[in-house]
């Protein structure tokens, strides 16, 4: 009994884990997508990863949100095939790693240097990749410990809770 309870539990969190480590991550937070925001501060304190989302919060019509490459994110240019998005809700999955940008198209937002987003996702917690390499001065990046000590609460309280279940 004690071995098909234990398979459940790794079952369980092996289905649950990468959603229980996601982040949804507001753009702006409470301030939105919107000019006269320093987006570029604002993701210099997150850390994005593989799995993690990225909503944008805005009045529709006032903007939209298009994804460009490094070049359309310096020119505030979007590819003529790009759509963009303009629900004023934008729910953007990060399901790959790398550089990521994004530019409001509306008016000349983007070119008066404020209305653009620039991150880097990292893949997944737990996989080889995410394995921090020691910093220069032997610190951990400002919050990178705390956004995983975070992450790995929700799993643990998740696992916990599945163990209490089984047991009782």
């Amino acid at each position: 009994m004690a071995s098909s309870g234990m398979f459940m539990i790794i079952a369980i969190v092996a289905v649950f884990l990468p959603s229980i480590l996601a982040t949804e991550h507001v753009v702006g937070d409470k301030t939105g997508w919107r000019p006269g925001f320093d987006y570029k501060t604002w993701a210099q304190g997150k850390t994005f990863y593989v799995g993690d989302t990225l909503v944008f919060k805005y009045t529709p019509g006032a903007h939209n949100v298009l994804r460009v490459n490094g070049t359309g994110f310096q020119e505030c240019k979007a590819a003529d095939d790009i759509v963009p998005l303009t629900t004023g809700n934008d729910v953007i999955p990060l399901s790959t790693p790398g550089k990521k940008w994004y530019i409001c198209g509306v008016a000349k937002h983007c070119e008066s240097g404020n209305q653009k987003l620039s991150i880097t996702v990292l893949p997944q917690l737990g996989s080889p990749a995410t394995s921090p390499s020691p910093s220069p001065t032997g610190t951990t990046p400002s919050g990178a410990a705390g956004d995983i000590a975070s992450r790995y609460h929700g799993l643990i309280v998740a696992i916990v809770g599945v163990f209490g279940m089984i047991m009782f």
